[in-house]
């Protein structure tokens, strides 16, 4: 009995600070067909990040993924402007517009992996949001595809130090929120 009640709390605190590595899974990264920036929280660190990859040659193409968040261009759009100012051919690059949320980011983006024969990504997104779209990608693509996971530095969010923003707090739990919400429902929509 005594020993439960140093073990439970010990475990909950652990849980608590390792819930950004959780949160965040980053894969040794190998060449790969596409590199995938999925729009979001600070689209244009998400943006320069792919750009970096497709520059280390870890890509054959690079994808970028998202709607307007208004009525003007929309995020893959102004993620394209960006890869031409910084001299990426545009050739390697590939866009889907319509996409305005997680899951619709994945099931657009499979029909240009499937029309390009693309197996296997590296996924970029903000490092708090990377685990649901990694499993949200995992759902929609199927075993079929290897996702490598990387994500772009954020301007606040620090896995190994998240609860010491209040803003960093809303996004983790906001995630961790999203990924239970998964879990118990089974939906990604």
């Amino acid at each position: 009995m005594i020993i439960a009640i140093f073990i439970v709390p010990i475990t909950l605190i652990g849980m608590f600070f390792s819930l950004g590595f959780w949160l965040s899974p980053q894969d040794d990264l190998l060449k790969s067909d596409a590199i995938i920036v999925i729009s979001g929280g600070e689209t244009e660190a998400r943006t320069k990040e792919g750009i970096k990859l497709l520059n280390e040659n870890l890509g054959g193409y690079i994808i970028f993924s998202g709607a307007a968040e208004d009525k003007g261009i929309s995020n893959a759009a102004a993620m394209k402007k960006i890869a031409l100012e910084q001299n990426v051919p545009k050739d390697k690059i590939l866009m889907e517009e319509e996409s305005k949320t997680t899951y619709e980011n994945a099931k657009n983006v499979k029909e240009i992996l499937e029309e390009k024969s693309i197996k296997k990504i590296i996924l970029v997104t903000s490092p708090y949001h990377q685990k649901r779209a990694y499993l949200t990608f995992r759902s929609v693509l199927g075993d079929s595809y290897q996702i490598l996971n990387h994500s772009a530095i954020d301007s606040t969010w620090r896995r190994s130090k998240w609860w010491q923003n209040p803003g960093s707090v809303e996004l983790t739990l906001r995630e961790g929120y999203r990924l239970l919400y998964i879990k118990l429902s089974g939906s990604y929509e």
